[in-house]
């Protein structure tokens, strides 16, 4: 089989049957063409040896973009997943092709975890001007992503009949388009009705921005029917934005938000597979990264109080 022909029924494949996202199909998309550009002439995928991969990956970390910029190598590694899935692929579909157990991944840094601490989110959350809009609405954003840990991208696909202020509970569809639960605190649900009571616009969409005269305090009927959804990015300026207004020194992302959210629930007791079913991890392997950060608080807790007596 051509392994372009390979490459096409793949990315079929995991839309199909596999419901990717359309993201994840273009990301698997250019690790695969970046492939198939460097070995050229479009071999046949049976053809792909051991020895082609190591070129390839040799390729790959030696390669710099237009500005002189190298891979990380959590992207070079992204290549090599996309190729083997590939080739896994292409066994079940009963093609002879290189085993994707002989590629071995490239080993990477453990991910770096940061979160903020009680004082510091106390801070941030406290940091938008609520007699405003705008600040009644970043208030009421930044309370529901510390209260659910969503991603930024489930965040700003919210719509308002989504988010239930009563019940507390919200359906939401991460990753892989697979739904899951998440709870909205007492706190939280607090601040987003009264944003909803201060909302006059029409647009379905849970957090808005407005543009034009009158946005910071109280939008005119004019602003107000050019409310439009925010964006992942609109929503990541407007965190940075508090996080300096705060004299917070860490680099704050929506995504800091959601690895407070997992600190918080492990090291007041939750279980990390409950916290893994909060978050959405289809992975447990990608929940336990936080629990190198409980374990370190544990040690500190131990090294600060047990023994004293003894002492």
């Amino acid at each position: 089989m051509k392994l372009s022909t390979a490459i096409d029924r793949y990315l079929e494949h995991l839309t199909i049957e596999k419901n990717r996202s359309p993201k994840t199909i273009i990301a698997y998309r250019h690790y695969l063409a970046r492939l198939a550009d460097w070995l050229g002439k479009d071999p046949e995928i049976e053809n792909i040896s051991q020895e082609a991969v190591r070129k390839f990956r040799l390729y790959l970390s030696r390669f710099t973009d237009e500005h002189g910029e190298q891979l990380e190598l959590k992207t070079q590694a992204y290549h090599i997943i996309a190729l083997r899935s590939l080739l896994r692929y292409a066994l079940k579909q009963g093609v002879e092709c290189l085993a994707p157990d002989k590629i071995e991944l490239p080993k990477t840094e453990p991910a770096q975890v940061q979160f903020l601490t009680p004082e510091e989110l106390e801070r941030l959350l406290a940091a938008p001007d609520i007699n405003t809009m705008a600040g009644l609405r970043d208030r009421a954003l930044m309370e529901l992503l510390f209260s659910t840990g969503l991603r930024v991208s489930e965040l700003a696909g919210l719509g308002r009949k989504m988010v239930s202020t009563e019940t507390g509970e919200m359906r939401v569809i991460g990753k892989g388009r697979k739904e899951r639960i998440v709870f909205i605190s007492e706190r939280a649900r607090k601040w987003m009705r009264e944003y909803f009571e201060r909302r006059h616009d029409e647009n379905e969409a849970t957090f808005v921005g407005y543009r034009g005269k009158g946005t910071g305090d109280h939008p005119s009927m004019k602003v107000e029917l050019q409310a439009t959804r925010l964006t992942p990015r609109s929503i990541d300026r407007i965190i940075q934005k508090h996080a300096l207004e705060s004299n917070i020194v860490k680099n704050i992302t929506p995504h800091t938000l959601r690895h407070s959210f997992a600190t918080d629930l492990l090291l007041n007791g939750a279980d990390i597979r409950s916290v893994q079913t909060l978050l959405g991890h289809a992975s447990i392997t990608t929940t336990q990264v936080y629990t190198h950060i409980t374990n370190r608080q544990l040690r500190e807790v131990h090294e600060k109080y047990h023994g004293k007596s003894l002492q």
